[in-house]
């Protein structure tokens, strides 16, 4: 299916791996112009030339940059030019207990996981309203829905950030400028396989066998296994091409079944 993103500038937060690349490999294919973001140039750097092995004839650039810094934030958004589409897919997770998390710890995830989308979203959706059309779409998590006890915060700020793209959308009301989010469930992302690696070496297990027990027969998802980055892509592309005309402040799940709620 065409989803007449030729001609389209993106910008993708987060993108130098797992879901945010997905995300713009998926752009780039579509014949999108994309620009990836993340904190570290030479990840960036090597993102861009992923991508551009991949595609070839595809336009494609980043800019590096700490979207949770506001200065730094300011100086990506006063160089980035023009955007269509703006994926809101940055942000962090750790498994910690309630007991250990300082107000530093809290603050990092509100700045990292709901300010990055505050500061993108309050400088592209005016331009975006001027030029009438644009697509915001929020990569967020069944988390920000049922909050895990072990990942409060985590799911408080994905939940501040749900509630951020419902407001925004409200904004857009006659307009052909559309604000989504993607609820996504347990994704076999960089980040994620990482954290299971980890904790793999802390309990000596094998790290097939711990991914196995996470998304395993006692997992409450319906898909028993861990979701692939380019699963969530899909529906997030859908979300930013015109074919999705009609769907704007809304939450589509692509969680595997593990919210036990009908919508």
């Amino acid at each position: 299916m065409d989803l007449h993103l030729a001609g389209k500038r993106a910008f993708v937060s987060g993108a130098t791996r797992g879901i945010g690349y997905a995300v713009a490999r998926g752009l780039l294919d579509e014949g999108a112009e994309v620009v990836v973001n993340g904190r570290d140039e030479r990840r960036v750097a090597e993102a861009v030339e992923r991508l551009r092995a991949h595609r070839p004839d595809g336009r494609v650039s980043g800019i590096a940059a700490d979207l949770a810094d506001a200065a730094q934030a300011e100086g990506l958004l006063a160089s980035l030019g023009p955007v269509d589409v703006l994926v809101n897919n940055v942000g962090v997770f750790e498994v910690a207990p309630l007991e250990d998390l300082r107000d530093e710890d809290w603050l990092r995830y509100v700045e990292i996981n709901v300010m990055s989308a505050v500061r993108l979203s309050r400088s592209l959706i005016r331009p975006m309203l001027d030029r009438g059309w644009g697509r915001i779409v929020f990569v967020n998590t069944e988390s920000a829905v049922d909050v895990p006890a072990d990942m409060l915060p985590y799911g408080v700020s994905k939940a501040g950030a749900l509630a951020l793209a419902n407001g925004l959308a409200k904004l857009t009301r006659g307009s052909r400028v559309t604000v989504n989010t993607v609820l996504g469930g347990p994704t076999w992302s960089d980040g994620v396989a990482d954290a299971v690696a980890e904790v793999g070496r802390a309990q000596g297990v094998a790290v097939d066998d711990l991914r196995a027990a996470i998304v395993g027969p006692d997992h409450r998802g319906l898909l028993q296994r861990f979701i692939e980055p380019d699963e969530i892509a899909s529906l997030v592309l859908y979300l930013a091409s015109p074919r999705s005309s009609a769907t704007n402040g809304a939450a589509l799940r692509a969680d595997g079944g593990a919210l036990p709620t009908i919508v």
